[in-house]
């Protein structure tokens, strides 16, 4: 599955990535002056063969020069009609402003298109100013029903109509 933008490989993420893709999104969200919850909404990153792999998610890393620099998910949720969740969308500092960002959406969003959903559903904080952007610039709408305590807003996009 492997996807290429610049310099950088979009591949599934393996059990040997677990300790490093932790340790990424842990720093971005401490970089935000967010917590990190290992017991709570940051448990999927260690257990993601049941979160992902077997609801029929996905989790993908980023890497470039063989380091991870990135991490994007997503996996089907119950709210909403046939729809997924967006979720560990992190880029480390030296490699935003790439583009980087709106190319992982957008696979992940064909990736999902693929899968017949027909709804998108993500949680952010307004403090991560670049996610906000990219997604209201990418047409997800706001709507009500934060999960997250981390969390003060949440987007929803249909992909597909009836």
């Amino acid at each position: 599955m492997d996807r290429f933008y610049r310099t950088f490989c979009i591949r599934n993420w393996q059990p040997a990535d677990r300790q490093t893709a932790a340790d990424l999104i842990a720093s971005v969200l401490t970089e935000y002056g967010l917590g990190c919850e290992p017991c709570g909404a940051d448990q999927d990153v260690l257990n993601v063969e049941q979160a992902y792999w077997k609801t029929g998610g996905e989790f993908w890393v980023v890497e470039q020069a063989d380091r991870l620099v990135g991490t994007a998910a997503f996996y089907p949720i119950a709210r909403g009609n046939q729809a997924v969740e967006i979720r560990k969308m992190y880029l480390l500092p030296e490699v935003r402003g790439q583009g980087l960002g709106r190319f992982l959406l957008q696979a992940l969003e064909a990736t999902i298109v693929t899968q017949g959903y027909e709804e998108i559903w993500i949680e952010t904080a307004t403090v991560l100013k670049e996610a906000v952007q990219l997604y209201e610039n990418s047409g997800y709408q706001p709507t009500t029903g934060v999960e997250t305590a981390r969390c003060d807003r949440v987007y929803v996009k249909r992909i597909r109509q009836h």
